[in-house]
């Protein structure tokens, strides 16, 4: 700790009430808990992704840190505030000549953050999914980067990705060496296949100036809501990133952390909003450089640590790293490839299965109901005013959009990924179109049928109806028709069916012996 960190340690040394100032380090800056305000002062260090060692650039990158992180967190960050004085009589907010600069913030409770609130039991899949809903707002928002910009073109991918092995092999660790060549072989190999699928992404908008380090340390719940903080400052190249390269590093700390669940309703979320499927062929990629970047930091504090006689905090610290490089080992394999239907009555609890399945297993979502109201520039719970078989349930939009499901799933499957799609498919031609892309890529094939009672589905349709919020538009007069004109599931099909008993009230019970079910009819394979 720094003469000056050791001095704005003393609740004396502050304006306002003060009874106890809390320090956090990082290995960038350290932030001071001071009462009702935060202050983060910025260590003078060169890093190889950082240089901070003049005090003119830490007074640049304090402002950078409070113009970027007013865009997600205005109701946080303050100003920023000028020190002067001396290291061991600092005095904040003077009119004497600055010796350090911070950035003032409102305080939060820290067991608010989101990886605490993991740790806690407390990080629900409602709060993931309000958080993708508002980092999908803010990548809407954000301008593209220009088409003569390098950020975001292929090279400026791939070389980020592998300097952090060449970074890694500088902090002396013998021990990951096979491991790290792997994963360097693999991410350049990777990196090569995909050159063409990162300069489309450049072309098509989809390079932003978005938070650039988000992660469950940099989210925390302020006011009941999700709010992101903490935003990369001090790197343009790092901070404008295709945004699913922001995806993925909340996906894959969710899968660090042993909660891939959450992960999983994050990006679902995300996708409901945003529609960028295409994006997904991108994700294993990200989430591989996202664990490589947590494992080459946490190695820069541990030498940090080392350096500073804290043996055992680099010990803690080296072995969070090799999880890191274990997970990305991991990572490169994925999920083996699986097409699941749903298939059901309005009302049967189709998408609440949907939900619990994707996020057990790691899947992508389509839902009709949503992609239906896509193809026809309307919001997901947006009423299209449409009536049974016409406006956007003609029969041709109807096809229209079970070929739209048929060719992003494909196009899903290709790319690794298991496919949840959330529609009735109560028409044989509806199924068989799915049917036909699980044998052409040559992946299991589920139809998760969802069953209950005609008039349990009837009050389900009508409550639904009467609280709104929900992309699905059906009437009891839509599930009639569905009831009297559906096809029956087909020989051919039966060995694929699981059901699931949707009846009841204890709507937990059916969603765990559901999921229960799918999982144990994909062992069998």
């Amino acid at each position: 700790m720094t003469p000056l960190i050791k001095a704005l340690s003393q609740p004396a040394i502050y304006a306002h009430p003060v009874d106890r100032v809390e320090v956090i380090e990082t290995h960038i800056s350290w932030i001071l808990l001071a009462g009702e305000y935060a202050y983060k002062v910025k260590k003078d260090v060169i890093l190889p992704f950082a240089d901070f060692s003049t005090l003119e650039a830490r007074r640049y990158y304090c402002e950078q840190e409070l113009e970027l992180n007013r865009r997600l967190a205005p109701e946080l960050y303050l100003d920023v505030t000028s020190i002067s004085g001396s290291p061991d009589q600092p005095v904040l907010g003077g009119d004497g000549e600055a010796i350090e600069y911070a950035v003032r913030m409102r305080r939060f409770d820290q067991d608010q953050i989101f990886h605490r609130l993991l740790a806690d039991g407390e990080l629900t899949p409602r709060l993931m999914r309000e958080l993708a809903e508002r980092i999908a707002e803010f990548h809407a928002q954000l301008p593209a980067a220009c088409e003569e910009s390098e950020y975001g073109s292929p090279d400026a991918v791939l070389k980020p990705a592998l300097d952090n092995f060449t970074e890694m092999a500088q902090q002396n660790a013998p021990t990951r060496a096979g491991e790290l060549d792997e994963l360097r072989e693999w991410t350049h190999s990777e990196g090569k296949r995909l050159h063409e699928l990162f300069a489309t992404r450049h072309r098509e908008g989809f390079i932003r100036e978005c938070h650039g380090d988000l992660h469950l340390g940099n989210i925390a719940r302020v006011d009941g809501r999700p709010v992101a903080f903490d935003c990369l400052e001090f790197s343009a190249e790092l901070r404008w990133v295709d945004v699913i390269n922001e995806v993925a590093f909340v996906v894959m700390d969710c899968i660090d952390r042993g909660r891939g669940d959450l992960g999983y309703h994050f990006l679902d979320a995300y996708l409901q909003v945003r529609g960028d499927f295409a994006g997904l062929a991108l994700l294993r990629f990200y989430m591989v450089y996202r664990a490589m970047v947590r494992a080459k930091v946490q190695g820069l504090q541990a030498g940090q640590a080392q350096q500073e006689g804290h043996d055992e905090r680099a010990a803690r610290l080296r072995s969070t790293a090799d999880e890191y490089v274990s997970l990305a080992q991991r990572l490169i394999h994925g999920e083996p490839p699986v097409l699941m239907l749903m298939h059901g009555f309005s009302g049967s609890g189709k998408s609440r299965v949907a939900s619990e399945l994707l996020a057990s297993l790691g899947a992508v979502r389509l839902r009709s109901d949503v992609e239906r109201k896509r193809l026809f520039e309307l919001d997901a719970t947006e009423d299209s005013g449409s009536e049974l078989g016409d406006g956007i349930y003609q029969p041709d939009a109807s096809q229209r959009t079970y070929e739209h499901l048929a060719e992003t799933a494909d196009a899903l499957l290709r790319a690794g990924h298991p496919v949840i799609v959330d529609a009735a498919f109560l028409k044989q031609w509806q199924r068989a179109r799915l049917e036909d892309v699980a044998q052409r890529r040559d992946v299991t094939l589920r139809i998760v049928d969802c069953a209950a009672e005609a008039d349990t589905l009837r009050e389900r349709v009508e409550a639904r109806r009467r609280s709104g919020g929900d992309p699905s538009e059906a009437t009891t007069d839509v599930l009639e028709h569905q009831l009297a004109t559906h096809d029956p599931i087909t020989d051919n099909e039966a060995d694929a069916l699981v059901t699931c008993d949707m009846n009841g009230d204890d709507e937990a019970d059916n969603l765990r012996q559901c999921v229960t079910r799918v999982t144990q009819s994909l062992q069998i394979d």
